[in-house]
């Protein structure tokens, strides 16, 4: 008897549409983050008064024409602000949805497409690197896991290479020549003896996913991080599109002299980069409501097995007790994210599994670095811990084990070109 009716048309067609849509995987909602539910609306005036305060002194101290900031704190309400001009010295104010380079808040996503291929089986976290990466001299020893912990001990080609960056920021570098001016610097130490901060692992992980898919990382981000958390204003460029895609303000650095050391003036216009010089440890774009999406999936690892996400948490010491550092992610007392620098941008991401507290925050001069991100985004942190629940039983952030005025210090300290005060 035939069968084939209008009915059996439909759901043979919804069939079909559901089978590719799970193999795509190219959906906003598949990959959110499980949190508590978000008060709507936002805090009072006080708070926002002294958030904003927090993101202008910040501006003022590293000299930024711009600020970026989310706040999200399920329990009491969210902030978010765009503050400043486009340029130094400009007109034009910023917008809250601008896109700007992320720099080595790449590394997390790039660890995160290691972990799902991972999980479906396509290699292992204990692979050598040499297996993926072969003939390539001063690996021996290192595997997959130890480049994303940082505990493969070899040396960071940034450090090396920054005040080139700098002065010439249009030049292409190919991978090849990051990872082998990384791995020619001096080692941190042996394979899995103790933790370094190495953009060289990010690159080396880089170049060995991409041997092990015959994937471009653009499509590799596409497919595995922006697709399924609809982080649609994201995107590795190629290395020879030197502008940031879409509206963005501009993006400004310091200059360094011969010797290395930092010349506040005049401020450098370094707008015009190549994402080579970061690649898959640097190159990213992206815009605060994305990397909301994104810091919400990283904290709860939402986009990967219970086994990946036990694996990602793998964690050492980084400083402080509470300082640590897992599978391209820093764990920072309760909160779970990342901070990073590129010239001309830094910016941090970080958000609390547990009470689901977010922030976001980015700046248009990279001069101090990403650990003046990081403290920027533990000051907002600080301010909306102490609010108190609107709702009775809501959870809230655990208690932070830094205070206000430790983020304000250490702001202070990490900024060498604070911005000349008017009169």
């Amino acid at each position: 008897m035939r069968r084939d009716t209008k009915f059996g048309r439909f759901a043979l067609a919804a069939a079909a549409g559901l089978v590719a849509l799970v193999l795509t995987g190219c959906t906003s909602t598949v990959g959110r983050a499980d949190l508590p539910q978000q008060q709507p609306g936002g805090f009072s005036k006080d708070v926002e008064t002294r958030l904003s305060t927090a993101v202008t002194d910040a501006m003022g101290l590293a000299d930024a024409s711009a600020g970026f900031a989310g706040v999200w704190a399920p329990w009491a309400g969210s902030w978010t602000a765009a503050l400043g001009t486009t340029t130094r010295g400009g007109s034009t104010p910023v917008k809250a949805d601008m896109t700007f380079r992320i720099g080595q808040n790449t590394v997390p996503m790039t660890c995160t497409v290691l972990l799902e291929l991972v999980d479906e089986g396509r290699l292992g976290l204990d692979d050598p690197v040499a297996k993926w990466v072969p003939g390539l001299v001063g690996v021996e020893g290192v595997t997959m896991r130890e480049l994303c912990q940082n505990t493969s001990g070899i040396g960071d080609y940034a450090g090396q290479l920054n005040a080139e960056f700098l002065m010439n920021p249009a030049r292409q570098w190919p991978p090849l020549e990051l990872a082998s001016d990384g791995i020619a610097t001096q080692r941190y130490g042996t394979p899995g003896e103790k933790y370094g901060r190495s953009l060289t692992n990010a690159v080396l992980v880089g170049m060995a996913l991409q041997n092990a898919t015959d994937r471009s990382w653009p499509d590799l981000y596409k497919q595995y991080v922006f697709d399924r958390l609809g982080m649609t204003a994201s995107t590795l460029p190629s290395s020879s599109q030197l502008s940031v895609p879409g509206p963005h303000a501009g993006g400004y650095s310091a200059g360094v002299d011969a010797a290395g050391a930092i010349v506040c003036a005049p401020m450098r216009d370094v707008s015009r980069l190549s994402p080579s010089q970061g690649w898959t440890a640097g190159g990213v774009v992206s815009n605060v409501p994305d990397l909301k999406n994104f810091a919400q999936a990283l904290a709860t690892g939402s986009l990967l097995s219970k086994k990946s996400r036990t694996d990602q948490l793998d964690a050492v010491v980084d400083g402080e007790s509470w300082q640590r550092y897992g599978l391209g992610v820093q764990l920072l007392g309760p909160l779970r994210g990342s901070s990073g620098a590129i010239p001309g941008y830094s910016s941090a991401l970080f958000a609390d599994p547990a009470s689901g507290l977010t922030i976001v925050v980015a700046l248009n001069n990279s001069t101090p670095g990403p650990g003046f991100a990081q403290s920027l985004a533990q000051r907002l942190a600080s301010v909306v811990s102490k609010i108190p629940a609107e709702q009775k039983g809501a959870k809230v952030v655990a208690s932070l084990p830094w205070s206000e005025q430790q983020t304000i210090d250490a702001m202070t300290k990490a900024a060498p070109c604070p911005a000349k005060k008017a009169g």
